[in-house]
């Protein structure tokens, strides 16, 4: 890998891996546009740890509160808001934990990674989000999740397993038409993401271990920081402008990416 492409698919990486705008869609563009090679598993890798300390790093104050509580709970202390925050963290990654293995197990996951499948999925999903901004109470906070509604986007987030849907953005278009506030469904899919990014990360650790390709740990550092600020610097200004601007400008942008690669697609 070249410095500019180093510095390209890492900075998507960090960025799209939290915006509502679909990661696939945006690491299959520059790869078809400028005739790249896939970047391997150790890069995979290594954007991954870097975004999953960059979560881990803004969130660490609540990610405290939560563990200590959840601890707590385990020993008889108490339900709170943060320990039960921790249980519907646990129980609403089971979704893609096992909807992640059918598909691993069918062979299907390589399968829908089409540039036409990404398309239809990014405008669709786009869509969707678009009516759920607009149509969503937007009146409950974080606090007032329930079991009911952690589930429901803990099973949005497994299709998200679709390539083009958006982890972030299904997940909040869920919290959304649950009503969740756009900020109260925007921490609750960051945080859900927590425990995603890292199982992707720990499998993809197993596939790079049993691999033979040679790694060059200067480009997989700088791929992880890039990918790391990247992602840190997208969840701040995303959680302090989202009540501003909405999800519209990012529904827009959805339809002109996946017009974009319609347009790969016929020419």
């Amino acid at each position: 890998m070249d410095s500019l492409q180093v510095i390209i698919l890492a900075l998507l990486q960090g960025l799209t891996e939290f915006l509502p705008i679909s990661s696939s869609a945006h690491l299959i563009l520059p790869a078809q546009l400028l005739g790249w090679k896939d970047q391997g598993l150790a890069f995979d890798v290594a954007v991954h740890i870097g975004t999953l300390i960059a979560v881990v790093g803004y969130f660490r104050k609540d990610l405290i509160r939560i563990t200590q509580d959840w601890l707590g709970s385990l020993m008889g202390k108490g339900s709170s808001v943060n320990s039960r925050l921790g249980w519907y963290l646990i129980f609403a990654t089971l979704p893609a934990v096992v909807f992640g293995f059918v598909l691993k197990s069918l062979g299907l996951d390589e399968a829908m990674r089409s540039i036409a499948v990404i398309a239809g999925t990014t405008m669709i999903f786009g869509a969707l989000l678009g009516w759920a901004d607009y149509k969503g109470k937007k009146i409950q906070p974080i606090e007032k999740l329930n079991f009911r509604q952690a589930m429901l986007i803990g099973f949005a987030q497994a299709i998200a397993l679709i390539p083009g849907t958006s982890r972030s953005g299904i997940t909040m278009t869920a919290g959304l038409m649950l009503g969740l506030t756009r900020e109260a469904a925007a921490r609750f899919s960051f945080l859900l993401s927590i425990p995603v990014i890292l199982g992707a990360g720990l499998l993809l650790t197993l596939d790079l271990v049993k691999a033979t390709e040679p790694v060059d740990w200067s480009v997989l550092f700088s791929g992880a920081l890039l990918a790391g600020f990247s992602a840190w610097v997208c969840i701040y200004f995303f959680l302090s402008f989202i009540n501003r601007i909405g999800l519209m400008p990012f529904v827009i942008y959805r339809f002109i990416l996946g017009a974009l690669l319609i347009a790969v697609v016929l020419f």
